[in-house]
């Protein structure tokens, strides 16, 4: 049996806007990952510094919510090989409709492309100008479900090269929120 690099995908935490912390399963999902994937919107660097504390290794790029202190110490667009994947990290990559099309032409080198900015949940496949194919990733919102019926996040695994095991979580719903005085 090969052994899996553990993957964890997130996006659009929006902490502390939108909560507090990250919710604790998304805890325990940072400690078993090998690599934690952020596609932006942290909102605050403290939670780009817990992360970062916590996590093996950590990815993130800056999305549209992050002010000059996240823009100054994060990347708009990120790229790393994973066990020999090819990832693409980025927060926005427009409207639905054409998005494959889209990312397959700006990411023709990429094998997997992570994003966020929606808070909804995507997984589809494009046909790169090679031939070859880009995986479209996006985790949702661990802390923001906005119309979606759950917060969510992504986990997967990297084997021999390839994406295995892509799993959306669907978080329960928070108690909730303490009334404002």
């Amino acid at each position: 049996m090969t052994s899996a690099t553990r993957l964890l995908l997130l996006a659009d935490t929006h902490v502390p806007k939108r909560a507090r912390d990250l919710p604790e399963p998304v805890w325990a999902a940072v400690e078993a990952a090998d690599v934690v994937v952020h596609a932006g919107d942290w909102v605050d660097a403290a939670l780009l510094d817990a992360l970062a504390g916590r996590a093996r290794a950590l990815v993130g790029v800056a999305g549209n919510n992050d002010g000059p202190a996240l823009h100054a110490r994060l990347p708009e667009v990120a790229r790393l090989d994973v066990a020999g994947l090819r990832l693409a990290v980025v927060h926005e990559t427009g409207a639905a409709a054409g998005r494959e099309a889209r990312c397959a032409a700006r990411f023709p080198d990429a094998d997997v492309l992570v994003f966020g900015h929606s808070h909804i949940p995507w997984d589809t496949t494009a046909a790169r100008p090679d031939g070859g194919a880009l995986r479209l990733l996006n985790p949702g919102s661990p802390t923001d479900r906005r119309r979606q019926p759950a917060c969510t996040y992504l986990t997967a695994a990297v084997r021999a090269g390839a994406l295995a095991d892509v799993q959306l979580h669907r978080l329960p719903p928070r108690g909730p929120a303490p009334r404002r005085r």
